[in-house]
């Protein structure tokens, strides 16, 4: 039996990724749960992929098996799809709507699937489609787009509102703090429907 609540989140080099994680982690302290993560860096700076497995009240190790995510976090389309294998059956999708091409499409001349399709494939799941780039933009920055997810995908964590944005303030740079405040406010209303 599965005692962990069990998050990944997936997205390309410079997206927050791993800032994102780290929010998550700093309100399971501040809630004083048990939290274990994992964080692994693709072969780019920026550009390459991008996997943080956070595990709530567990007391195993940090890595998600795929087939048991409860909820998957994907900053970018193709790598939500990449990793939707995550999930576990009845799993909770949140996914950015937007796509970033990665430059090996360029140079290797690949074939990617069209934006339509993937969102079909995704439509396999609990499917939540944000558009965190406008929404980021409204808030005031277009980098608080991995804020906006959070906040999007807040409703669906054992979490509370007040020690995740807690968390978003204590560890943002302490000149966006309104923004990031902003931009997860907003993507929480923006998954209200979800």
């Amino acid at each position: 039996m599965k005692e962990s609540f069990d998050i990944l989140m997936v997205g390309i080099g410079g997206q927050g990724t791993i800032l994102a994680s780290n929010i998550l982690g700093e309100a399971c302290l501040i809630e004083k749960r048990s939290v274990r993560g994992s964080e692994t860096h693709g072969m780019a700076q920026r550009g390459g992929s991008v996997e943080s497995h956070i595990r709530i009240d567990g007391r195993f190790g940090p890595l998600i098996s795929p087939g048991t995510a409860d909820i998957l976090i994907g900053f970018d389309l193709l790598e939500g799809l990449r990793y939707s294998h995550y999930l576990k059956t009845g799993g909770k999708l949140i996914v950015n709507q937007r796509m970033v091409i990665p430059t090996s499409v360029f140079v290797q001349k690949l074939n990617l699937p069209a934006e339509e399709e993937i969102i079909a494939q995704l439509s396999a799941w609990d499917l939540c489609l944000i558009d965190a780039l406008t929404i980021a933009r409204e808030a005031g920055s277009p980098l608080s787009i991995n804020v906006v997810m959070l906040g999007a995908a807040s409703s669906h964590l054992p979490l509370s509102e007040g020690s995740l944005l807690a968390a978003v303030q204590r560890l943002v740079p302490p000149n966006t703090v309104a923004v990031n405040t902003k931009a997860f406010e907003l993507g929480r209303t923006a998954a209200q429907t979800c």
